[in-house]
């Protein structure tokens, strides 16, 4: 027998149905490529939105069609979120920090319609637009006159001004209701080998998805909160915020395109901002900024930290100095990301400080609708011990079950996803990544985790960044060796710097040399490629 119960779609449009009704006056507030600070009420926005939607139809764009957006995080951005994947098409955000031979790429894969894109991406524009067929409008998301200003009228290229398109439109607009599997909204992989591979959200998985976002042992956003995402909104829909705000009342705070620590922090406080997310090397600038100028976060509550590892001296200087709790994020683009969140339980309460951040350091224990486990190479499952590693497996509402455009082999393992890191789980759930599975060190028959290595090197107060590979060697088939960028002023070395891992890891691990760089080669989605690194080293511990 079923149960007598109401069922409601679970469609993006709803969201924003939401704040409109219940939240009409909180405020959405975006630093514009224009130069100015825009404000207005997640009314307006909801308003503004259905003109996007009667706008992107009465450009020929239909159900399922993509339209892709190069954009920051601002309100029209956000507009296009909820207008563009409400009216049942499907949202591609574009990472603009790849290389325009990996945009055509990713654009002529997704057969997108439409881009939009904003001031700072004109030069970007001129470069793909000959090379993207199936794109047949493209919109500079500002007004007639930065439009003149910025693209000849003479120019081959026909550009349309946003506001003209948005302001031709009345709002008034009924959202349409379809299936609740249908696409919202497609991401790329950053694509490190190989060509980048989409992941494409359905609404239901991406509301769902809000909810976990929201929860209190997430990011545990709620109508008393100012939330500023500084993760991209190109990256992976910005964690998920720019919906979880709207389900919540949350204040929203969008800083576009300039993440410079002044920038963040006189924009924190001017806002008011209890809860910001961002990679840690973002973080890194605000608390080199706020150290160097004596400033302390009193008005943030909560720093998540996702993307990357956060070193235990950056929980230690966000707690100790500025008071902030760290929420040490995991999850990967096929998690839509959010995966696993590290907050502490009752249990963990009367711990000391110490013993707290051990935990805390870990990428966390995962939420309700998503499922975590570990394995051999056989697939057999591994013990929640917090020692034994395994592969790391997922499954959840929110996790992709193949990757776009359909046809592709299924990544799935028995109805798990791979996700390739290597970790352990503790008795109380609580996983942490020990490596990449591509990038273990395998020395002497023994495996070396480089992630833990690179922790121990970037808790070092003189280093700013550090990467860990193994390199080849007579002996042992492969040591590891650590390449670093030291602090600003710095005069360490090597010796000092491996001689700071004494009795904090088993001798046989510590790595056998250290190299000062300027810089770490990055990748578009800011994280560290090893594969260069692998190369321009693979002999500096033999002779050959």
């Amino acid at each position: 027998m079923n149960g007598l119960m109401m069922h409601q779609q679970l469609l993006v449009s709803s969201i924003l149905a939401h704040a409109e009704r219940h939240h009409p006056t909180t405020e959405v507030v975006s630093v514009r490529c224009e130069g100015d600070v825009h404000r207005y009420t997640f009314r307006d926005m909801a308003h503004r939105s259905r003109q996007v939607a009667q706008a992107v139809e009465a450009l020929g764009v239909g159900p399922g069609d993509r339209v892709a957006t190069l954009a920051w995080n601002g309100y029209r951005h956000v507009e296009l979120y909820y207008g563009v994947s409400g009216a049942g098409s499907v949202l591609h955000t574009l990472n603009p920090r790849l290389h325009p031979d990996q945009l055509v790429w990713i654009i002529n894969n997704a057969d997108d319609s439409v881009l939009f894109f904003d001031l700072t991406f004109v030069d970007i524009v001129r470069q793909i637009a000959p090379r993207v067929p199936s794109v047949r409008k493209f919109v500079l998301l500002s007004d007639a006159e930065h439009l003149g200003a910025a693209w000849p009228a003479d120019d081959d290229l026909e550009v349309a001004a946003y506001e003209d398109l948005v302001e031709a439109q009345d709002g008034v607009y009924t959202w349409p209701a379809f299936d609740e599997k249908q696409a919202a909204s497609l991401c790329y992989t950053s694509g490190t080998t190989g060509h980048p591979k989409g992941a494409l959200y359905s609404h239901r998985s991406t509301v769902l998805h809000s909810y976990g976002v929201a929860l209190p042992d997430s990011m545990g956003l709620s109508a008393r909160d100012v939330v500023m995402p500084v993760v991209p909104m190109f990256h992976v829909n910005a964690w998920g915020i720019p919906y979880a705000a709207c389900l919540t009342g949350t204040k929203l705070v969008l800083p576009g395109k300039d993440l410079s620590g002044a920038a963040l922090i006189t924009l924190q406080e001017a806002e008011g901002v209890t809860i910001s997310a961002s990679v840690p090397t973002v973080w890194q600038g605000q608390l080199d900024y706020a150290r160097a100028n004596g400033i302390t976060l009193s008005g943030l509550h909560r720093a998540v930290i996702g993307g990357a590892a956060c070193p235990a001296w950056m929980l230690r200087e966000l707690r100790d100095v500025h008071g902030v709790r760290v929420i040490h994020g995991w999850g990967m683009t096929e998690t839509s990301p959010m995966g696993a969140a590290s907050v502490l339980k009752l249990c963990h309460e009367g711990l000391n400080p110490e013993t707290q951040e051990a935990v805390l350091t870990k990428q966390g224990r995962t939420l309700f609708g998503m499922d975590l486990k570990i394995t051999d190479d056989e697939g057999t499952e591994m013990p929640w011990d917090g020692r034994t590693p395994g592969h790391l497996m997922v499954r959840g509402h929110w996790v992709i079950n193949g990757y776009y455009p359909p046809g592709r082999p299924s990544p799935l393992v028995d109805g798990w996803f791979p996700t390739g890191d290597v970790a352990t789980i503790d008795p109380e759930g609580f996983m942490q990544i020990t490596d990449r599975s591509k990038d273990l060190i395998k020395s002497g028959g023994e495996w070396i985790s480089s992630i833990e290595l690179e922790n121990l090197a970037m808790d070092h107060p003189e280093i700013e960044a550090a990467a860990c590979i193994g390199v080849r060697h007579a002996k042992w088939d492969e040591r590891p060796i650590l390449v670093a960028v030291r602090r600003p002023g710095s005069t360490l070395t090597a010796e000092e710097l491996l001689g700071s891992f004494t009795g904090k890891i088993a001798k046989w691990c510590v790595p056998d040399d250290a190299v000062f760089v300027d810089a770490l080669p990055m990748g578009a989605t800011g994280k560290i490629l090893k594969a260069p690194l692998r190369e321009q080293y693979r002999k500096r511990l033999t002779k050959d």
